[in-house]
This record gives C-alpha cells, structure tokens and sequence, in this order.
C-alpha cells in the first residue's frame, strides 16, 4: 500500500516537472518570438539620419512651424551636399547583392497579414527617367504576394534600363515589359505601355485581383493592407474617373492626329464616329480595374475595336478607360447616365492638385494651394501637402519629385512604413 502511494506520488512528481519545463518553454519561445518580431519590425523602420532636425510626425499633422521649417531647410547652401540621391550605378552595384540590397534598403519580404496575403495586387509602372525616384516608389508599395510590371521608355538612356533591370532581377515578382514603347506625350504609346504590362501581367499569375496603374512620380498614401481593404469594399467594380466630355476637347477625338517628330500634331481629317453605342467620356490617365476588366479589354472583340479606332487621336488614355468604364458589357461598368459620372475626387485612383481648383477649402475649394511648385497646372507637392493628403481616401497621389521636395517624400514613406509595421498604433 505505502509503495503504491510513493509511485503515485513520483509519478504526480514527473508530471508536475514535466509541466513546469514544458510552460517555461513555451513562455522562452514566446518572449523570443517577440524579440524577433519587434527586432525585425525595428530594421524594417524607414528612419532616416535626421541631420536637417525635421519632425515628420509634426509635419504629417500639419504643424505650420515645422512646415516652414522643412522649408527653410531646403533653401540652404549645403542641404544638396549633405542629401546625394542613388545613382544608376549605385543601383547597379548595389543589386549584385540581392540579399544585402533588400536588406539594406528595408525591403518586406513577407506577408504582413493573411489577409494581405490572400489579396494580391497587379501594378503597371511606366517610367522613363529618376531610377532613385522609382526605387523608392517600389519599396513603398512592394509585398511579396503583388505582382509587378515596370515599362521603361525606349527613349531612357541605357544606365537607366540597365539599373531597372538589376533592380527586378532580386525579386521574382517584378519584371520589365516584353514590349517597350517609344512613349510620345498625349499619344497612343502611353496606352500601349500599359496594355503591354497589363498583358505581361495576366499571362503570367491568375492570383492578383485588381491592376493598379503608375508612374514613376506617383506614390502611395495608403499602406498596402489599407489598399487591400479599400478594394475588396469595391466588390468587383472599378474605380477611375469618367464624366461627360466637355466640348473644347471633343477635337481629340473627332480629328485624326499624326505622330512626327516626337510630338503629336492635329490634321484637318476627320475620323469616323467611335464605334460604340454610347457616349465617349472624359477621364484620366489612371485606374484601379479589377482582372476582369483587364482580361476583358485584351479579349473582347468590340473592346478590341474601340481601342483600334482610339489609336489616332490626342491623349486617348483621357477618355479610353473613362468611356470602357460606361459600356454595359465591362465587368465591373457603371452605367453610362450623368447620375453615374465620377470626378478625380471622387475616383480612389489618384490624388492630384490642378492650380486652378486651388483655393480655400472653407470656401468651396477641393483642396488648398499646392506646397511645392507646378508643372503644366499640376501640384508638384511639398511638406505641407501632406497633411490634407492624407485623409483623402485616395490610394496614390501625383506628382511627387525629390529634386522638388525631398522632405515631403521622407516624412511620407517614414509614416507609411510606421504604420505598415505597427496598424495598431495609429488610426
């Protein structure tokens, strides 16, 4: 009997052993686990050496003291000699190393959430020049789980073309376009940059959901995960602006333009009426269209033919998707009635300042005076645009230039980032 009691006992004793050690683990492997998590988080923070003292917290709440401080910054002798920008050697030297590069440039290279990571996203970037200026934008919004398509202008110098392509060859899912255009302003080769990465990017993976359209002056003011939620709520449907064609540009389309000399120029022939059965609308440059949308544009016979007919006219990417986006047949149309019509502002594609609808917000304006400077009538935006910018529910905003305002861009993919790695901390 008394032996029986010490077994059980001893054998309660192992258990109780075998507890303490088991729970002592797994609070060891926990608290690691967390170590590492903030540890990585922390070398994923995009803090910059604040030598010019700027405060980006401040300046993203619209601080105006710290505003013009980042001004003042600027207008320094020796600010360009204390900022140099990566050249297309540095990127070239840097990627022959993927494994340091994305290191040291802070790349994520892992999902954040599921919910990211069942959610890809397809991007179109065309870009011609400014290699520092769209490394920083891919860095920005890359995630392992998007898919990415860079067209790079036939006109770039070799350097920059050399520099795109060491900078796509450390990442599986970036490429260059099959077909590179000769991208004219206000001519068909901007479509045709797209529609080849649009191509390029529903051969090549089934997952993605949405195709995003950039250049290389764009940036995000959303993070990825912020992006993700804003399209899933789309349910299908598209997002870009289309609105009833004002008459003076009726002429881009109704005459035939030739393309000479590296510009496009009117004639005096008029061009047949589209080939549609409803009206052509005004637009923009920039969409947010689901795969459907794509996959019907490069299969569908009449969406083929709207597109053979667009092909002689001026700026046809500002009314193209604008007018597709009305026809019945589209995944994920909106009716063609004026009820339908959607502006700039109310589109998520794209934030942009025009000068002349600048004004005082309390008094009706859409948005207040641009912070930086303008190019032909677009806000090319400052530090002090950022604050407003960012509570619109826009998911990218034009233009932004590092020879313009180097500050703007810094406090914006520091905050990103910040909230990227930390969603919980801000609201």
């Amino acid at each position: 009997m008394l032996k029986r009691k010490l077994r059980h006992c001893k054998v309660n004793y192992i258990s109780l052993f075998l507890f303490i050690a088991l729970t002592a683990l797994t609070l060891t492997l926990f608290k690691n686990h967390s170590k590492t998590l903030l540890f990585s988080n922390r070398n994923l923070e995009l803090k910059e050496d604040n030598q010019d003292h700027v405060n980006c917290t401040k300046i993203i709440k619209g601080d105006i003291e710290e505003i013009e401080n980042a001004k003042l910054k600027l207008l320094e002798v020796d600010y360009k000699k204390r900022h140099s920008w990566l050249t297309e050697q540095d990127y070239i030297n840097m990627t022959k190393d993927c494994y340091l590069f994305t290191r040291n440039r802070k790349y994520i290279l892992n999902p954040l959430s599921r919910e990211e990571n069942e959610f890809p996203i397809a991007y179109s970037i065309v870009v011609h020049h400014k290699i520092d200026m769209l490394e920083r934008l891919l860095r920005s919004i890359y995630a392992p789980q998007n898919h990415y398509c860079i067209h790079v202008d036939q006109k770039s110098s070799e350097s920059f073309l050399s520099a795109v392509k060491a900078i796509a060859s450390c990442f599986e899912n970036v490429f260059i376009a099959s077909e590179l255009e000769n991208v004219v302003y206000a001519s068909w080769t901007r479509v045709q940059a797209d529609l080849n990465c649009m191509k390029d990017l529903y051969q090549a993976n089934r997952r993605w959901k949405y195709l995003i359209n950039l250049c290389g002056m764009d940036f995000p003011i959303k993070t990825n995960r912020e992006i993700v939620q804003v399209l899933k709520a789309l349910k299908g449907e598209n997002s870009l602006e289309t609105e009833k064609m004002p008459a003076h540009k009726e002429t881009r389309w109704r005459k035939h333009y030739d393309v000479s000399s590296g510009g496009i120029q009117k004639t005096n022939i008029d061009k047949e009426p589209p080939p549609i059965q409803i009206s052509v609308f005004s637009g923009s440059a920039y969409f947010v269209v689901s795969r459907a949308f794509v996959g019907h544009v490069l299969k569908d016979g009449n969406a083929r033919t709207f597109l053979e007919w667009s092909k002689d006219t001026y700026s046809p990417d500002e009314f193209l998707w604008a007018t597709l986006q009305r026809i019945p047949q589209v995944p994920g149309s909106v009716p063609a009635n004026s009820k339908f019509d959607v502006s700039d502002m109310n589109s998520i594609a794209r934030f942009v300042k025009w000068e002349y609808w600048e004004g005082d917000v309390t008094k009706g304006a859409p948005y207040p005076p641009c912070s930086g400077t303008h190019i032909r009538s677009v806000c090319v935006f400052g530090a002090g645009d950022l604050h407003f910018m960012l509570k619109q529910h826009h998911l990218f905003a034009n233009k932004f230039d590092v020879n313009v305002d180097p500050i703007a861009i810094q406090c914006l993919e520091e905050h990103l980032r910040y909230k990227a790695l930390y969603p919980e901390t801000l609201t």
